[in-house]
């Protein structure tokens, strides 16, 4: 009867290692090219709906895939597979169309074809106001440096969300008629007056439907105070605790 040595054993016990990780490695690759992909916000563009510190996932199949669905973005192919529109008022990741190695997140306010508009700090969609009333909630956040309105806003569709406004009127709050081309989007943040977005064509404009990475769909983790996830002593009082598993609307 012949027995193992223990050198042996401990290279079948490394080798097992190694197909596990690469497993592990392989699965983790599916997920974030087919299902969900993380995301962290570095800039206070979406408060109130998005912090500072916010970590949250987003489905890269809400709209179909593309070639920046891909790790790296290699242009494999052109177009999207397994197509389907985005609705007015989603959040979505996408590329920059100025830069397309830069993510942003936005939500969506005008469809193809559609005429958008600020007058006076109002939006208007297809030369008619969006619905809106004032609101006391969700109307702070650790990211204010200065006094704020709020809104909540209703979309035409009926998606309504609570939108940040300076008390006087900035230079995005009068804007030209903007007619969104075939194919393409008009992106807006809830922070209005601190936002970079579609309503300046120089740096972000319209964006092509090619460019949509996926829908903001929950966050699972939120740290504030300037901390860092990594920084785990600041946790007990830095992380956002009611935030973690909530979704994005």
């Amino acid at each position: 009867m012949s027995v193992q040595t223990g050198a042996k054993r401990t290279e079948g016990g490394f080798a097992e290692t190694v197909r596990v990780v690469v497993h592990a490695l392989i699965i983790a690759l599916v997920i974030r090219t087919f299902l969900f992909q993380p995301f962290n916000i570095p800039s206070g563009s979406m408060i109130p709906t998005l912090l500072v510190g916010d970590y949250l996932f987003v489905s890269k199949y809400s709209y179909g895939y593309t070639h920046y669905s891909l790790p790296f973005s290699p242009p494999l192919f052109s177009g999207r597979i397994f197509a389907s529109q985005p609705r007015r008022g989603d959040v979505v990741v996408f590329r920059l169309p100025k830069d397309d190695s830069i993510d942003y997140i936005k939500r969506v306010i005008g469809l193809p074809g559609d005429s958008i508009q600020m007058i006076d700090g109002v939006l208007n969609i297809n030369g008619k106001p969006v619905k809106r009333e004032r609101v006391e909630k969700d109307c702070s956040s650790d990211r204010n440096i200065q006094p704020i309105v709020c809104y909540r806003e209703t979309l035409p569709n009926g998606v309504s969300y609570t939108a940040h406004y300076y008390p006087e009127l900035g230079v995005l709050d009068n804007t030209p008629i903007y007619k969104v081309p075939p194919g393409e989007y008009f992106m807006m943040g809830d922070n209005r007056d601190d936002s970079q977005d579609s309503r300046v064509l120089s740096a972000v404009g319209y964006v092509p439907f090619q460019n949509l990475i996926g829908r903001a769909q929950v966050i699972f983790f939120s740290i504030g105070g300037g901390a860092r996830a990594w920084e785990i002593w600041d946790w007990p009082w830095a992380v956002r605790w009611s935030r973690i598993f909530t979704l994005v609307r």
